[in-house]
């Protein structure tokens, strides 16, 4: 039992276990096993059912919505979803946009946007990076011109997650080409719906469909949908990075990933005998598992102390998350031998085979495998490049 962990947080756990095994169906909860892109429909209906108890959007303030958790009960919360195989929630709106628009939006916006994120009747997509401008964000060229009561907005984001569900997007755009680079970009709201607008997805390396790029030709958009101050957009930029930096640490995904490698391990064989009793593999899954635990120690002493200053342990835990989620990805693949290369995933992350009623070419227990383990090469990337962050641990934490 860990230290961060009271009994009262022991007691809320069996609460948020119960309630699971109860509400989740069995349908969503198959196909979140396989642990690839959910569909927007399994997000939603998830939503819908966790909202009917107060818990869809748990991190909210409680005016908006929110449960009034501690930032422990909410990595609780999180353990259980990923354990019960539970779909992943839309991350873009309620984890990424939202906190940006009660933190800095109007209460009209407010009171427009959250509860529809709340209730997973809204999706969002994050426009920041472009064709040359993704960890260099301060260069983006998108621009945003004045036009009486709207803005004209031209240019293109690429990279964007989950935009092919998305009915809205938070993006940063230039909106004083004068001004020194971070001074001039404005945060603007955007209905996906709108005239001159032009969705493309981008299917990555592991068949799969999660990011898009979009075009923006002469758009507009209402002045009323600018968020806080024009040109304080890099701040509200730096505020949604950092809480995305501290989401990618995903130790509760960590720890599911690493018991679906322990039931792998006791299957397959190797020499005639479980692969679990081979020192090499069980030594380099144990230095995972020492890794992750030394990770979850970092992440719930800054939860229960109040240390979370935002940059520097963002930075630290995004790359020793990411990488954590590429080793133990890429030992799972090595676990299944041959039957890893398997991908076998329509996009909607379902088997192929299943619609035709037909036995997969690999066992259960590896289905999705090789395409997580592809899509986890994202993981040092998204969120800013690991290198990035390195220099900024070492300016922020080193000093130097």
């Amino acid at each position: 039992m860990t230290p961060y962990f009271s009994a009262e947080d022991t007691a809320f756990r069996a609460e948020v276990r119960a309630f699971i095994q109860t509400n989740l169906p069995p349908d969503l909860a198959r196909r979140g096993r396989y642990d690839y892109h959910p569909r927007r429909e399994d997000q939603a209906r998830w939503a819908k059912i966790l909202a009917g108890k107060g818990w869809s959007v748990p991190h909210f303030p409680v005016a908006y919505g929110g449960a009034g958790w501690t930032g422990v009960q909410r990595f609780i919360f999180e353990e259980e979803m990923r354990r019960a195989y539970a779909p992943t929630m839309d991350r873009i709106g309620p984890e990424l946009v939202a906190p940006v628009l009660y933190t800095f939006a109007s209460e009209e916006q407010r009171q427009a946007y959250l509860p529809g994120i709340q209730t997973g009747d809204t999706f969002w997509a994050q426009g920041f990076s472009e064709p040359g401008s993704g960890s260099d964000l301060a260069s983006l060229r998108t621009r945003a011109v004045r036009d009486g009561d709207d803005y004209i907005v031209t240019g293109q984001k690429t990279w964007t997650t989950e935009g092919h569900h998305a009915d809205m997007i938070f993006m940063l755009v230039r909106t004083d080409m004068e001004a020194k680079p971070q001074a001039g970009i404005s945060a603007l709201i955007i209905d996906l719906k709108s005239p001159g607008i032009t969705r493309r997805p981008i299917w990555t390396i592991d068949e799969g469909l999660t990011v898009n790029e979009f075009f923006f030709d002469d758009v507009r958009v209402p002045a009323a949908n600018l968020v806080g101050q024009e040109g304080a957009g890099w701040s509200y930029a730096k505020f949604l990075l950092t809480n995305e930096r501290t989401n990618s640490a995903e130790v509760p995904h960590t720890k599911r990933d690493i018991a679906q490698l322990r039931d792998i391990a006791r299957i397959e064989q190797k020499n005639g005998r479980p692969l679990m009793e081979d020192p090499s593999f069980r030594n380099r899954l144990a230095r995972i598992e020492i890794d992750t635990m030394a990770l979850e120690t970092a992440v719930l002493r800054a939860l229960t102390s109040g240390s979370h200053d935002g940059g520097s342990i963002a930075s630290l835990v995004k790359v020793r998350g990411s990488e954590l989620r590429q080793r133990i990805a890429d030992l799972a693949v090595e676990a299944l031998g041959d039957r890893g290369l398997a991908i076998c995933l329509n996009p909607e992350g379902e088997h192929r085979m299943f619609e035709d009623g037909l036995t997969p070419p690999v066992p259960d227990h590896g289905i999705g495998i090789a395409a997580k383990a592809m899509f986890r090469r994202a993981t040092t990337i998204y969120g800013g490049a690991n290198e990035i962050q390195r220099t900024l641990i070492a300016k922020t934490v080193l000093e130097l």
